[in-house]
């Protein structure tokens, strides 16, 4: 029978012997490292770390090593999180009318690359149902007019809550999906959705930003994604990415060659969200790749 392993992810004050007492205590309580990693920030004087852990001792159970560490934690003044590693994270993917992210998550998650589960795809609109169905996938058409009234785009949104409660919802991932959600939306999913989006901001909001791109001559295009927050395309940055263009290229190039890095750029930050590398540092993230 394999061991049951574990993700611990901290972070505190910054402070002498965070290490040594940690890694101490799992010594102690018949764990053996299997991976570790930590950070400490000079400007936020905050340490961050993340263990992937194998529990040894069958007689230390899951709740009494639990309850232990949580002592450990307040002795310390510890932020944490203890998770199961091999428990595989519940997404809810969403999409308007561009597919291309969609289609490239629903493939990593079918091929076994991307370790989660998918029980919902939320939609305004039905161009994606038959992909949804091609993955046994449940698809959700929630429809939301442009322009439409603040209280219709409550209805939508208090759908989309009640989607994730019935589905108990790890992650929410904004695939392309291109309505701006409401402040309270945003605070209801604070920590727990990522969102994707092209590098051009601010220089390129808005329509067409490959077309507007190309109109400028840029060199470099690329993507982003980030944590979603009430302030519109500024939350904490979780991974970026680029290629080189050149004059040459028309803006159907660009803007080929910008929906590969969005797809490569979101299935990372997903990844490592779900595999608990992530942690937030104020309006920054600490990354443990």
């Amino acid at each position: 029978m394999t061991h049951p392993e574990y993700i611990l992810t901290l972070s505190c004050l910054d402070q002498r012997g965070i290490v040594h007492r940690v890694s101490g205590f799992l010594a102690d309580h018949g764990c053996n490292i299997i991976d570790s990693a930590q950070f400490g920030d000079g400007e936020s004087r905050l340490f961050f770390m993340r263990v992937h852990f194998a529990l040894e001792d069958s007689a230390v159970g899951d709740a009494l090593l639990r309850a232990d560490f949580g002592q450990l934690a307040a002795e310390m003044g510890l932020d944490w999180e203890l998770r199961d590693a091999r428990y595989k994270p519940r997404v809810m993917l969403m999409v308007s009318k561009i597919g291309h992210c969609l289609n490239d998550l629903l493939f990593r998650y079918k091929s076994g690359l991307l370790p989660v589960e998918i029980p919902a795809i939320v939609s305004n609109h039905m161009d994606f149902y038959q992909l949804a169905a091609s993955y046994n996938i449940p698809f959700h058409h929630l429809p939301l007019a442009t322009g439409a009234p603040k209280e219709a785009k409550a209805a939508q949104e208090a759908k989309i809550i009640e989607l994730m409660n019935t589905h108990g919802i790890d992650l929410v991932v904004l695939a392309r999906y291109m309505q701006i959600l409401s402040p309270e939306l945003c605070a209801a999913l604070k920590g727990k959705a990522i969102n994707i989006h092209h590098s051009f901001l601010p220089s390129f909001k808005g329509a067409k930003p490959y077309a507007q791109a190309h109109h400028r001559g840029v060199k470099l295009i690329g993507a982003t994604a980030h944590f979603v927050t009430g302030d519109l395309d500024e939350g904490p940055i979780i991974e970026q990415d680029v290629e080189r263009v050149d004059h040459s290229m028309d803006a159907e190039t660009l803007s080929a060659i910008g929906r590969d890095v969005e797809c490569v750029v979101l299935a990372r930050a997903v990844k490592w969200f779900v595999e608990h590398r992530i942690l937030q540092n104020g309006e920054k993230t600490v990354v443990f790749k």
